[in-house]
């Protein structure tokens, strides 16, 4: 199966993202990681991405795409592969199913976790990190984990408020852009929104629920 999971910063979706994988032995994509890849591995289009990125400018949709075409035809991912931050738009998403369709493969399965900035307000500005142990807790939902953390309380640390600003635009940046990529999914039988406001292992078990029947 193919699956398309899309959720904003502070979603959990990179956690479910994971767990997919392990559970179900599938491929993650990454369109960062494809790209990273090929400067780390110094390739002829590796460079070229290096220098587009090296001046300020965005990597094209045409250099993403001739990498997503690699994975998508390779054996050994076909028909198994979790698409995570792509499509991030409307001729991203139409080129993808071009793709898929011209190798007899289709998006079987796609998951919005919806969470509303409130939530991921609490979840970022909430968040306290060990030092000592790096477990993440939050002091508004793991409130007697954090009084009953082993570690002293002199390494439980917030973030700076800085990241605290960042993370809530990019909140907001990331629902004005995905928004006509779910309209463009949404009619589809195989869209789910799931609620991302849930205890982790809750949205885990519906998604399971969901690839297993």
């Amino acid at each position: 199966m193919n699956v398309i999971i899309f959720g904003p910063p502070g979603a959990g979706k990179g956690t479910q993202s994971q767990n997919i994988v392990d559970k179900f032995n599938l491929h993650q994509v990454s369109t960062g990681d494809l790209l990273r890849n090929e400067i780390k591995n110094n390739t002829d289009i590796g460079r070229k991405i290096e220098k587009i990125i090296s001046h300020g400018d965005f990597v094209s949709d045409d250099i993403v795409n001739t990498l997503l075409k690699k994975v998508i035809t390779n054996s050994n991912h076909r028909n198994r592969i979790i698409f995570d931050g792509y499509p991030r738009n409307i001729a991203q998403a139409k080129n993808l199913d071009l793709m898929l369709n011209s190798d007899n493969q289709s998006i079987n399965f796609i998951f919005f976790l919806k969470v509303t900035r409130e939530i991921i307000n609490k979840r970022i500005i909430g968040r306290i990190i060990c030092e000592k142990c790096f477990r993440i807790m939050n002091e508004y939902s793991n409130k007697e984990e954090i009084d009953n953390h082993e570690c002293e309380k002199k390494y439980l640390k917030k973030r700076d408020d800085d990241n605290q600003v960042v993370l809530i635009n990019r909140y907001d940046e990331y629902m004005k852009k995905t928004k006509p990529v779910l309209d463009f999914y949404s009619s589809r039988s195989y869209f789910h929104e799931i609620d991302g406001s849930s205890e982790i292992q809750v949205i885990t078990n519906k998604i399971e629920q969901i690839l297993t029947v």
